[in-house]
């Protein structure tokens, strides 16, 4: 029997599902199975997909407080805050490999969080996150810890497939290249890496948990 599932993981390693080009809105595009669901909700956009391997979710969130920040040590503390916003909607979870990472020209921020699920089971979600003045994105691949072998090839198609615009610039995001970090910061008037939406789409993340399983 477990000769019988070890089989059945690397066949479906060796035939990973097809991902199509979706466009999130003019300026984002990534690559999602051809069956995936999209609902509009609470100025949010989201769209999840099961493949053979895992489950994705893509989330545009608008916040009418999403302002250019002043500096790219701003945009560092609104990333950074994210992160640990999303560590905390689970117990025992951990952030592993949190590192700065680019889409296009845009920077953005990647990391891969831990966690146990309400079975005690092993879970990963491997995230990038994106700011802009338009919108917050959301990235996301989960998949349960026993898959962990097999699921390299179409995590990596899915995160590599996230476009932008040319549109887009350094400007979209911050807009000095001065150091350090701005006052309007420091003192929290800026919601970017807000708990409440890190909240709504950790909930809707976990919506479909069992598809995962």
């Amino acid at each position: 029997m477990m000769l019988s599932a070890a089989l059945l993981f690397f066949t479906a390693a060796g035939f990973a599902q097809q991902l199509e080009p979706v466009k999130i809105d003019s300026l984002v595009t990534v690559s999602l199975p051809a069956s995936y669901n999209k609902v509009d909700t609470l100025d949010q956009q989201v769209y999840s997909a099961n493949s053979d391997l895992g489950y994705m979710v893509v989330v545009k969130a608008t916040e009418d407080n999403n302002k250019p920040l002043e500096k790219e040590n701003d945009l560092n503390k609104v990333m950074d805050n994210y992160v640990d916003n999303f560590k905390h909607q689970y117990k025992d979870a951990s952030a592993q490999n949190v590192r700065d990472t680019t889409v296009g020209p845009l920077k953005a921020k990647a990391f891969t969080l831990e966690y146990r699920a309400d079975d005690s089971s092993v879970q990963f979600k491997n995230f990038v996150l994106l700011y802009t003045t338009g919108a917050s994105y959301f990235f996301q691949y989960a998949y349960p810890s026993m898959r962990s072998d097999v699921v390299g090839n179409e995590l990596k198609t899915f995160l590599s497939s996230i476009k932008v615009s040319p549109q887009l610039s350094r400007t979209d995001q911050y807009l000095s290249n001065d150091k350090g970090m701005s006052p309007v910061v420091k003192t929290g008037l800026i919601a970017g890496g807000s708990l409440l939406v890190v909240a709504l789409v950790v909930v809707w993340m976990n919506k479909r948990k069992q598809a995962i399983a």
